[in-house]
């Protein structure tokens, strides 16, 4: 700026430098004021926003008493199941009596809790068909009324299946062992199912010496604690004993299990079979199909007759009507009283007293609003793109009309004829489509052939030249003394020999697995690029994409998918709880069954329990189901993947072959070659759609019948996009190493293998990262470039990826199974040699 001066001159304004001192502002808070705020608006008033509801600040003492309203309706939601259980409005309580030591009799328990000085009043007995030692009890005193079933632990699976639907167990003891090995392993089956309420009972303490009885009670608790941390130990010798045992089971807490909460479940008390006319199914008599009537009472939630029943281990069914007969087991509520003069007596109400009452029809079935059995999608194999052929492909196909080949053909054969006369050049090349076209499992053929050749050249190398050496062993072997032969061939009589080459084999596959993971050798008869087309390269396994519509299989088409599958099941549980109606709980049905084959009935008639369960919808459709898992470890041989099982999922019972993968939160999840015993696994098959929670177990058939626990777990999800992919990795070995490259070979053997693999990045087992650079020479020698200079003793590695499936062995027939007997070989003492 410039001034002027009193003389006339011209003066330069003064202006501030860089170094001029800058105070800082005032701190007032990082807020605008009320003045400034009503500057800025300039008189205008901001809209007030109108709720649909209106939310009022409540008091702290109304806040405190909302609370307590709201403990306090879930305090009478849980007393009032609690006391309906049992009680005239409920059904019975279900208690089953089971025997976790073979010197234990289950009739010895059950007859002293059918003595008259327990207090209760047998009403029924043989209450459940197939079981003759299965009795109704009413208690008077406490105004309860129990079934009481004493079952069998031969058969895993109908054990299995009573526990899923018992209100209480009585676990018998032993007084010295508490349970055996078959115990314990039946212990293990029922806490990975899900364990109800249960209560422990032991004979033989009245007889002990008064001094010996605590110490008794305290060794004994000692060996429960393990399984039973908190459980009281119930002695029943006497009726007072039993006393206290009915009391207890009727006011104990009653375990939820999620699988059964929200289903209608019913356990069979009478069955009837009646087979069908000639004209309504497939025909008459023990070989068709009939009508199972089975009555018992509804427990869990309501029972609707459009829903499909699943009888556990038969399949699912259609119902087509709901009876209602009088009921078996009546609650004497009510004291009769003498009539007084003049007036007519108190009518004593008992439910079902009437032996004559008509059978009433409570529901029938309707056709339109029933649910549909189908379980896979209609495949149309003509369903396929079918795109219209362009007007060069109609030229093409006119000139190869035109220019026909001449071949020589064996005389009188027309042109249509010759047309399938295939020469050797074309047969040859449908040879390499239909290799191409092979699926995983011819993959893991080859695999296995490959490991087998090698085995097969390791054994028989060292072997060629040593014919005198085996002479001298042989000579060693008649010299040698026959004091152990007696002991040697006991041993041998309980060992099966291809049972041990099987599991040989086996245990050196998953060693080789665990020293060597995913590796694969690369074979020398067929190129690469063809043995390994289906795989592909990822240059991060994590974060590269891959599409999970891409290829799907043939039995992608014969499955259903939910859009969410977590919204369905939050939506569909939500209708069970809030549904009211159909046959309440506590009520005594009869289910009318359409086309059940006779062998339900002899399953009934062999003594095994018959198991319905009320299927939510979608449940009896075919998908992928998504299970997480654990190794049990009383389990230690290695279980291959796709390999059969036996499944247990809820009310479920299966066969089918799994694949195992990584439980990771990823895209993309690699696969598991064997089952891993130190972290949790999840297991893809092909199954019917379960909602969970749900408890699953999972068990090996041995090849003598018998099946062993393998895994526990519970269901994760029904996901057929859940990507799992297989890897394998080829190794090579570097011959020549300089600053930045080196010469690696044994990865391939020709040069059209190394160009093809070229664009996939490597690794070594030091952490190096590089790429193929150029192919030297015809015999698979590569010239590869890394981000830093290899050692000597460092191995190439290459990646490479593809997308398995399980195997679409789904059979819902699971033959029963022997007696468990824990493998352990026994050697008599005696017949040992002592030196």
């Amino acid at each position: 700026m410039v001034k002027m001066a009193a003389n006339g001159e011209k003066q330069q304004g003064h202006r501030a430098g860089i170094y001029k001192q800058k105070n800082k502002g005032h701190k007032h808070g990082k807020h605008r004021t009320k003045g400034e705020i009503e500057r800025e608006n300039k008189g205008r008033v901001s809209v007030t926003a109108i709720t649909k509801k209106q939310r009022r600040e409540q008091k702290k003492m109304d806040r405190r008493n909302k609370a307590n309203q709201l403990r306090r309706n879930k305090k009478d939601m849980v007393l009032s199941e609690k006391r309906r259980l049992g009680s005239r409005d409920g059904p019975p309580h279900l208690v089953a009596v089971v025997c976790l030591h073979a010197g234990v009799d289950a009739a010895v328990v059950t007859k002293v809790l059918r003595q008259e000085g327990a207090g209760g009043i047998v009403h029924q007995e043989q209450c459940i068909s197939g079981h003759s030692d299965s009795f109704g009890l009413i208690v008077p005193r406490f105004k309860q009324r129990f079934t009481f079933l004493s079952h069998t632990t031969a058969d895993i699976h109908s054990l299995l299946d009573v526990a899923k639907i018992a209100d209480s167990l009585i676990f018998v003891l032993d007084s010295a062992e508490g349970w055996d090995s078959y115990g314990d392993y039946c212990l293990s089956c029922l806490f990975a199912q899900g364990l109800p309420s249960y209560a422990l009972v032991c004979q033989g303490v009245s007889d002990l010496p008064v001094k010996k009885k605590v110490e008794f009670r305290r060794a004994l608790l000692k060996i429960t604690e393990i399984r039973f941390p908190d459980a009281r130990l119930f002695p029943l010798d006497t009726e007072q004993d039993a006393t206290l045992l009915l009391r207890h089971l009727g006011t104990q807490r009653q375990r939820k299990l999620g699988f059964r909460s929200r289903r209608s479940h019913l356990l069979a008390q009478h069955v009837t079979f009646t087979p069908n006319s000639p004209a309504e199914g497939l025909g008459a008599g023990p070989t068709g199909l009939g009508t199972l009537c089975v009555s018992g009472y509804v427990r869990g939630r309501p029972l609707q007759v459009d829903r499909l029943v699943h009888i556990s281990g038969h399949g699912d069914f259609q119902l087509s009507q709901i009876d209602a007969p009088s009921d078996p087991l009546p609650l004497n509520v009510t004291v009769p009283r003498p009539a007084k003069p003049g007036k007519g007596g108190d009518v004593d109400m008992q439910d079902g007293s009437e032996e004559d009452a008509p059978v009433r029809v409570l529901m029938k079935a309707d056709p339109s609003h029933r649910e549909s059995l189908q379980a896979e999608a209609e495949v149309d194999p003509m369903d396929g793109e079918q795109t219209w052929p362009t007007q060069t492909e109609l030229l093409e196909a006119e000139e190869a009309r035109k220019n026909k080949r001449v071949m020589k053909v064996p005389k009188g054969t027309s042109d249509y004829q010759a047309t399938w006369i295939v020469d050797e050049d074309e047969e040859n090349g449908d040879l390499d489509e239909e290799s191409s076209e092979d699926d995983d499992d011819g993959d893991d053929m080859m695999d296995e052939a490959m490991d087998n050749e090698d085995e097969e050249n390791n054994s028989q190398a060292p072997g060629s030249g040593c014919a005198s050496e085996e002479e001298e062993e042989e000579e060693e072997e008649e010299v040698c003394s026959t004091e152990r032969a007696g002991a040697d061939q006991r041993y041998d009589e309980h060992m099966d020999e291809a049972a041990e080459e099987e599991g040989l084999k086996r245990y050196r596959e998953a060693r080789v697995n665990e020293m060597f993971p995913d590796e694969v050798d690369t074979p020398l008869d067929t190129p690469a690029r063809i043995r390994f087309q289906r795989y592909r390269g990822l240059k991060s396994f994590r974060s590269s994409p891959w599409d999970p519509m891409e290829n799907l299989p043939l039995n992608y088409s014969r499955i259903f998918q939910f859009q969410s599958f977590e919204r369905t099941r939050r939506r569909l549980l939500a209708d069970a709880t809030a549904e009211e109606e159909g046959a309440m709980v506590g009520w005594y049905v009869t289910l009318h069954i359409s086309d059940v084959p006779f062998s339900v009935m002899e399953s009934v008639q062999a003594g095994k329990p018959l198991v319905l369960v009320s299927l939510l919808p979608h449940e009896q459709k075919m998908s992928v189901m998504q299970l997480l898992v654990r190794r049990h470890p009383s389990n230690t041989e290695p279980i291959k993947s796709k390999e059969e099982l036996v499944f247990h999922c809820g009310f479920r019972r299966f066969r089918a072959s799994p694949i195992f993968s990584q439980h990771t939160s990823a895209d993309k999840h690699k696969m598991e070659r064997f089952l891993r015993p130190d972290a949790p696994t999840v297991v893809s098959v092909y199954a019917p759609i379960t909602f969970p929670p749900t408890g699953v177990l999972l068990f090996k058939q041995r090849p003598d019948d018998m099946q062993d626990l393998v895994a526990t777990g519970s269901l994760l999800s029904c996901d057929p996009q859940r990507v799992v992919l297989k890897r394998i990795v080829l190794s090579g070995h570097p011959f020549k190493i300089n600053r930045r490259s080196a010469v690696v070979r044994y990865m391939f053997f020709n040069r059209d293998d190394i160009m093809w693999f070229k664009p996939v990045e490597m690794r070594t087992k030091w952490g190096r990262r590089g790429h193929i650079k150029e192919a030297l020479g015809t015999h698979g020698h590569m010239k590869c470039v890394f981000d830093s200079q290899l050692r000597s003793q460092d191995t190439v590695l290459m990646n490479l990826y593809k997308r398995v499936y399980p195997r679409w062995t789904y059979d819902p027939y699971v033959p029963s199974p022997l007696p468990w007997v824990k493998r352990e070989v026994t050697v008599e003492m005696e017949d040992l040699d002592m030196e």
